[in-house]
């Protein structure tokens, strides 16, 4: 298969590199060329533009920011205008499953195939060809592509009709905001009543509430440097898809109001973790 790819952000150009090694050909296009200088040197080609690599491409991935850069890239800028039918995209932003639904419903009127597929796992996992994808459209639709989603994750997951990977990227990353805003808390908490930071972090590690999450942020909180690995604009962002997508419990609603207070702090550049510094604020 051709392949292309739109949006070379930090998770764009590791999986990129990946289906490069798995031999795949792959064009790609980004607004910043010199961000495709590293995927070049791999073996990638350049497209000078959207129309040209659709049209050069069997199966296009589309990796943005938010449901407005979707939404202008699939409508605005006119990519399903340059579509062929028998095509087949792969968006793996995280969005509102309603943005999934509108995109897949204009694709479908075109005979072109539509997956949303966003992932989990950050950009360690984006390198190590170990994300999960979450998918959702037509089943048959993603049996086609089923195979390249192998070079960058551990597994991909069919969950139902259009929106559902949306969807499921959104009550995961809830989950996740819940977890890093309960360690941050946890960490505080035992702070204030002279417990050192290391030692609870080794407690939290050690016992049974330790998770993966816990281990690759300790390192974070012990520097007080929260250079971004998942940024907490992308969380505060998520959460807000999560409540307006469906009603948010107690846990969901307070992790909703954390995380956009700290957004609204201009904390959204730092990672995740960085939320421990709103929580400490309120002290």
């Amino acid at each position: 298969m051709q392949l292309g790819w739109i949006g070379l952000g930090n998770m764009g150009v590791p999986i990129s590199l990946n289906l490069l090694k798995a031999g795949y050909s792959v064009t790609v296009f980004n607004r910043t060329a010199s961000k495709a200088s590293e995927l070049i040197e791999a073996g990638a080609i350049l497209a000078q533009s959207l129309e040209e690599l659709v049209q050069s491409s069997d199966v296009i991935f589309t990796m943005v920011s938010d449901d407005e850069a979707v939404k202008d890239l699939y409508f605005s800028k006119g990519l399903l205008d340059s579509a062929k039918k028998g095509q087949v995209f792969i968006d793996m932003s995280t969005v509102a499953p309603s943005t999934s639904q509108q995109v897949y419903a204009a694709a479908k009127e075109k005979g072109i195939g539509f997956v949303d597929a966003p992932v989990s796992g950050s950009v360690a996992p984006a390198k190590e060809g170990k994300l999960l994808v979450l998918a959702g459209g037509e089943e048959e639709t993603f049996n086609s592509v089923k195979e390249l989603f192998e070079p960058m994750c551990k597994m991909s997951i069919y969950l139902g009709e259009s929106g559902s990977g949306s969807n499921a990227k959104l009550a995961i990353n809830l989950l996740l905001g819940i977890t890093v805003q309960g360690i941050a808390e946890s960490v505080l908490f035992a702070e204030k009543q002279g417990i050192q930071i290391e030692d609870m972090l080794t407690i939290i590690n050690e016992s049974a509430v330790g998770t993966a999450i816990s281990k690759m942020k300790t390192p974070a909180i012990l520097k007080d440097e929260y250079l971004a690995a998942f940024a907490l604009k992308h969380m505060a962002k998520d959460l807000r898809l999560a409540k307006e997508t469906g009603e948010l419990n107690a846990i969901g609603n307070s992790a909703y109001h954390t995380y956009k207070d700290a957004l609204d702090g201009e904390l959204g550049e730092m990672d995740v973790m960085a939320v421990i510094k709103e929580l400490r604020s309120k002290k």
